[in-house]
């Protein structure tokens, strides 16, 4: 090609160095990067996926990692996205709370959720002194193009004399 500088050998049989930088190399470990986080991205998602009720009333929540509690449609209970039995449930909470015993425990129940099982989960969560609990609802209306950026939301946090069925009066 014209105006390519060329290797050729000179007098002393050495070759002169070629002072252009080769992209290939550069240009696949890009692609194979691209490859990497495009099949690890959608891994990263936690939490088992619940079919949540709607609700008007309900705060947005801080932004804080908060502990989530879900309750399938069929009774089963996780603890993020590791399905734990009733007992290892207390377990894993007072773990992940460590020294900070304000933390707010999320609690998804599915809207097809037998009621029961939602409140099972929630009154097992208060009899052992986690009494900072919010029930998570979905505000999101399901006509517009709004309703996919709405974040899920929560009842206020029960306060720690609270009981378990409603407010103090």
């Amino acid at each position: 090609m014209a105006g390519l500088p060329t290797r050729f050998k000179n007098g002393d049989g050495l070759y002169q160095p070629l002072a252009d930088i080769n992209v290939t190399p550069l240009v696949d470990v890009m692609l194979v990067l691209l490859i990497i986080f495009m099949v690890t991205a959608p891994l990263l998602a936690k939490g088992v996926k619940v079919n949540l009720p709607q609700a008007k009333a309900a705060q947005p929540l801080n932004p804080k990692e908060p502990i989530v509690v879900a309750v399938t449609k069929d009774g089963k209970i996780s603890l993020g996205a590791e399905e734990v039995s009733g007992d290892a449930l207390i377990d894993g909470i007072r773990v992940m709370m460590g020294e900070d015993k304000s933390r707010v425990v999320h609690v998804r129940g599915d809207k097809e959720a037998n009621y029961g099982d939602v409140v099972a989960v929630m009154d097992r969560l208060a009899t052992n002194g986690i009494t900072h609990i919010a029930i998570l609802t979905d505000s999101r209306s399901k006509t517009g193009p709004a309703a996919a950026k709405a974040p899920p939301t929560a009842a206020a946090p029960a306060a720690a004399g609270a009981p378990a069925g409603g407010a103090a009066k």
